[in-house]
């Protein structure tokens, strides 16, 4: 049988913080040789354990401004007084190559990736079963302070009443189940006609009894 090529995708998570999306898109990256993390810039300081080029670009404001005013970046955004983004070309080569690049971002980034790449674009939100399992979720982490789960929790609200206008919702009881469903998706969207290059080609060597 002969291999046809295929167009990457741009595979998004989304969801409330607590809600599983970190533990689901790690274990996707470790299942599946073909799908790697976007890397984002940033213009924050790196922390102790991260590794430029690995975690994120860490690069400064003016060369993060010249990148967002020519349209060298996917998806931008300010969270709190730091700068982040994802740029264009390592995403599109990859998907030229063929091969998938997964994306940890909220509803925000998604519109602006759906306004320039709606074709690549796989959208999964994923929900918690209760507010109450979320609330556990982020205290059982021990990551952050009272009034931290407080914010998220709050936050999570808003975040979740964006949940139609992603491809794919899933509700997060059994994380094993989760990621099934989630590689799931990912697999038919990649036998998905229109990614298939090549394809009518191949048809008409068919037709013709090559």
């Amino acid at each position: 049988m002969s291999e046809i090529a295929r167009r990457g995708l741009m595979f998004v998570l989304s969801s409330p913080s607590g809600a599983g999306k970190t533990t689901i898109a790690r274990r996707l990256l470790e299942s599946d040789p073909n799908i790697s993390m976007s890397v984002s810039v940033t213009t924050r300081q790196p922390r102790r354990d991260e590794i430029d080029g690995k975690d994120y670009r860490f690069i400064g404001k003016a060369e993060f401004d010249r990148l967002a005013s020519t349209d060298e970046l996917l998806e931008h955004a300010k969270v709190f007084d730091n700068f982040y983004g994802t740029p264009r070309k390592p995403v599109e080569d990859a998907l030229t190559q063929g091969r998938d690049v997964l994306f940890d971002i909220d509803w925000q980034g998604t519109q602006q990736l759906m306004d320039k790449a709606r074709k690549d674009l796989v959208r999964v939100f994923i929900l918690p079963p209760t507010m109450l399992a979320l609330r556990r979720r982020l205290e059982q982490r021990a990551q952050d302070t009272t009034e931290v789960v407080a914010r998220r929790m709050a936050r999570a609200s808003d975040e979740m009443s964006h949940y139609a206008e992603y491809d794919y919702v899933l509700i997060n009881v059994d994380i094993d189940k989760t990621l099934a469903d989630v590689q799931a998706i990912l697999h038919a969207e990649r036998l998905r006609r229109d990614r298939q290059v090549g394809l009518s080609e191949f048809v008409n060597r068919l037709r013709s009894g090559a």
